[in-house]
């Protein structure tokens, strides 16, 4: 094969507006060391991204350009998946009806204070929404979902099961356990819309007595 001539590179140059200077560029920067510390941080701290490895390269002392560093950081294929905000299911608007009788309907929800030395507590509450009975308040520094389903099984035993339990979309009562409780009783979940605490009115009116 024939090999190029000066003269028709340089014409292929002008053809395609690029320098002969670049075309024959070769860097000689060395990644190895980057890639070294990237790989160790990595497996320190795995659920860390670029910004913290670049942040503890730094208090570490290298003063490496953050640029030069996410390149290096996308071209060794450590990004991290973005994580994505789970969807909740939707929530209808439903008509705040009176049940027909005592134990049909329950509302619960959570309030939050604060002790005279600052420290913060919770209360779960639950009414009937029959005759807006208050029939339990549960209070600690902490409140699980699990703690939730003792409270509901406690007054379960008590008063019987309810058809229905309205509530809002709170971290708790989204549980899996929760749900799953739900499911193997057989009491309805009925979930208010993000943002709509009136939908919830008998215990929200509660919080303000």
């Amino acid at each position: 094969m024939k090999a190029e001539r000066p003269k028709d590179i340089g014409k292929a140059c002008r053809l395609l507006h690029l320098s002969r200077s670049s075309l024959q560029y070769k860097s000689v920067k060395d990644d190895s060391s980057l890639i070294v510390v990237l790989q160790q941080l990595a497996a320190r701290h795995p659920q860390e991204g670029f910004w913290k490895c670049y942040g503890r390269m730094r208090n570490q002392g290298d003063l490496v350009n953050h640029k030069r560093l996410h390149r290096v950081y996308k071209q060794i294929g450590m990004p991290l998946r973005r994580k994505v905000k789970k969807r909740l299911a939707a929530r209808v608007k439903e008509p705040l009806g009176v049940p027909a009788g005592f134990t049909q309907t329950w509302s619960i929800d959570f309030m939050s204070d604060a002790l005279s030395n600052g420290t913060k507590f919770r209360s779960f509450n639950v009414i009937d929404d029959y005759n807006r009975e208050i029939l339990f308040i549960e209070s600690d520094y902490s409140l699980k979902s699990s703690r939730v389903i003792w409270v509901l099984k406690h007054l379960i035993n008590r008063y019987g099961k309810p058809q229905k339990i309205r509530m809002d979309n709170g971290p708790e009562f989204v549980a899996r356990l929760a749900q799953s409780w739900s499911q193997i009783n057989e009491i309805e979940f009925k979930y208010i819309q993000p943002g709509k605490p009136m939908q919830n009115a008998y215990i929200e009116y509660f919080a303000f007595i």
